[in-house]
């Protein structure tokens, strides 16, 4: 059954076959890209316009599918200074569950507006520390989006061949650099009262990722 999503797509491997794999299924599929632009530079961001107007300018049925179904707008968030929030000594082992969770409560307002029922990522179980199966819990309850993970479980090697297949992976490859305020030790279990208590303790999770999103732009593929 498809419907319509809002799909979380970086400039890496696995968030493209994702969006590729459910346009195939027919989604309706509104891209969204959080920018860490002050950190990392404009390289993810020029990675993730590049992926997604490959996808529209394929020949065949993917190609058919993305110029049917794939929004010509992608919705660019900076999330960087709010990211920098979490960089402190009580809350640094929880910055990647509190970066997930900032990146879906994002994508819930896009959502809102434009009728979405789920949200789409490229997450994998246990391929990073954010995604252990108690984190991906402690993510998801952020967003009353339902989720819609059509790589988890897959591995690495799998999703790289379906990146090439698509023409996708060497655009994605490249150093990631969306870590780079993680912590060294992440913690791996998510404890959703703690987890609540430190985003209320920088403003609320709500209040975050508003301010962000009145600082969006629009990029036209």
């Amino acid at each position: 059954m498809a419907g319509v999503c809002v799909a979380l797509v970086s400039g890496g491997i696995d968030s493209p076959v994702a969006v590729a794999r459910m346009l195939m299924k027919g989604w309706k599929i509104h891209p969204l890209h959080a920018s860490q632009e002050q950190i990392t530079g404009r390289a993810p961001e020029e990675k993730t316009i590049a992926l997604l107007r490959h996808l529209l300018n394929l020949e065949g049925p993917l190609g058919d599918a993305a110029r049917k179904n794939l929004s010509r707008e992608l919705f660019v968030v900076p999330v960087a200074d709010k990211l920098a929030l979490f960089t402190e000594k009580w809350n640094h082992t929880e910055y990647f569950i509190h970066m997930k969770r900032l990146f879906n409560s994002i994508a819930t307002i896009r959502g809102e507006e434009i009728e979405a029922t789920h949200l789409l990522t490229g997450e994998n179980l246990g391929q990073v520390s954010s995604q252990t199966l108690g984190n991906l819990g402690g993510i998801e309850i952020a967003t009353n989006l339902l989720p819609l993970r059509p790589l988890l479980a897959f591995d690495k090697v799998s999703i790289m061949t379906m990146a090439r297949n698509i023409g996708t992976l060497e655009i994605s490859e490249g150093p990631e650099v969306c870590d780079a305020l993680g912590p060294t030790k992440p913690t791996t279990v998510a404890n959703k009262e703690w987890l609540e208590r430190s985003e209320e303790r920088v403003g609320g999770l709500q209040h975050l990722a508003s301010d962000c999103y009145s600082n969006l732009r629009i990029v036209h593929l």
